[in-house]
């Protein structure tokens, strides 16, 4: 599955970039997400519960930031086992570029799944993910703007 949009942030380039490091506001923010634990430099323990179809599953897993590029771009990685449910891989790439006082917020994201997740279908994962990111923006905007 791939995804790609933008995003207008409400936000300077510096305040989005630094609300994108912060462990506390993307848990608020990632739906399903239960905590992210920084275990190192630029390493996060992450526990959420995700629901695609008939299938619910806690996913636990780890998320590495690479290729980061003060305040631009950064690539998020992701990988986790959600038990009997599979396993979700994945990275996203976001770049960040002024935009007036706002900031426009570009993202592609490719992620797998395995096991029973990739049993419900394509469609409906592509579904789901759309609407997750979809959600994680909204809140990220309300936060950002103050709401």
């Amino acid at each position: 599955m791939e995804m790609t949009g933008e995003e207008l942030i409400p936000l300077s380039q510096e305040a989005t970039w630094k609300a994108l490091n912060d462990p506390a506001v993307l848990k608020d923010c990632i739906p399903g997400c239960e905590s992210i634990t920084r275990t190192g430099d630029n390493e996060y323990d992450v526990v959420l519960t995700a629901k695609v179809g008939p299938v619910s599953a806690k996913f636990k897993g780890k998320m590495t930031v690479t290729d980061s590029d003060p305040p631009r771009a950064y690539t998020l990685g992701f990988e986790g086992q959600g038990g009997v449910a599979g396993f979700a891989k994945g990275e996203a790439t976001v770049n960040l570029a002024p935009e007036g006082k706002n900031t426009k917020l570009t993202y592609s994201a490719k992620a797998a799944v395995g096991g029973k997740l990739a049993q419900v279908g394509a469609r409906l994962i592509d579904g789901v993910a759309r609407q997750l990111a979809g959600k994680f923006f909204e809140s990220f905007n309300q936060r950002a703007s103050g709401g």
